[in-house]
Parts: structure tokens; C-alpha cells; sequence
């Protein structure tokens, strides 16, 4: 799976006009399930952002994870993270996991990571959502577990 992890001060999204998710500091994570993955990827990637130490501690340096100082998640699909552009000007999406199974594997993400965090909430699956976030440093960390 891959992700791009932004830490945000806040961040929303909205689809048709309407606010469907929103936190305040924490962590917007755009997800994308590939060909190949399972549950197993998903809980990897899950493990891995709720440890991620990408919040400042007390002495300045990142120290602290989402857990750690009890932040937000925002979790939206994304599925042209998968885009392949080595074959020209137009980005070929082979290599992400096809809408079924992608809509499935992302369901299962948010649910394990309702179940192990307070604070979660999500795009939708598939829609023209627009996003908005205040990134914090910045800080965007790409990722993909195999």
C-alpha cells in the first residue's frame, strides 16, 4: 500500500458542498491500495502512521507520534498514487488495485484504524472530494509497505 502523510495543523474535505471529514493538528493521510495487497499491507501502513514521530516534543525535535500527542486522523482514497508516468505525458493507474478491491482494503484500513485511534475521519470512496488542509512545517512524508 502507499500513502503520503502530511502533518496539518487542520484539514477537510468536502464533497458537493458539504464537509464530510475534518480535524484539527494531526495527520491527513492519502492512502492507495496496489494490485497484490491484502490486509496484511493495510495493518503494516496502519502500524507504521500511529507510530510515525513526526510531532515536535518538548525539546523541539520530532519526538511524537498522532498517538503520542492525541491528534486526528483524516483518511482519504487515493488511488493516482499507484500512477505510473514512465510511458509518456499521461499517467497509466495499472498498478493500483482495481475499485472493488480498492474500496474493500480502504474500508478495512479505516475501520482497524477507528478500532485503535480516538480520533478518525475519512473522504468517500470514489468521489470528486475537495481537500483542504494547513500542512504543518511542512511535513509530507511519502510511504509504501510491501
Amino acid at each position: 500500500m502507499l500513502a503520503v502523510a502530511q502533518r496539518v495543523s487542520e484539514a477537510s474535505v468536502t464533497v458537493s458542498g458539504e464537509v464530510i471529514g475534518q480535524i484539527g493538528p494531526g495527520l491527513l493521510v492519502l492512502v492507495c491500495a496496489e494490485r497484490g495487497d491484502g490486509e496484511a499491507q493495510a495493518d503494516k501502513l496502519l502500524a507504521k502512521l500511529l507510530k510515525l514521530r513526526i510531532f515536535s516534543g518538548d525539546a523541539g525535535k520530532m519526538n511524537r507520534s498522532v498517538q503520542d500527542m492525541g491528534g486526528g486522523l483524516l483518511l482519504v482514497s487515493q488511488f493516482t498514487l499507484a500512477a505510473d508516468t514512465s510511458g509518456g505525458n499521461r499517467p497509466s493507474f495499472t498498478n493500483a488495485a482495481p475499485p472493488d478491491e480498492g474500496r474493500r482494503l480502504y474500508d478495512y484500513f479505516v475501520a482497524r484504524a477507528r478500532a485503535a485511534h480516538p480520533v478518525v475521519q475519512t473522504g468517500e470512496f470514489a468521489a470528486d472530494m475537495k481537500v483542504r488542509l494547513v500542512n504543518d512545517g511542512p511535513v509530507t512524508i511519502p510511504m509504501r509497505v510491501q
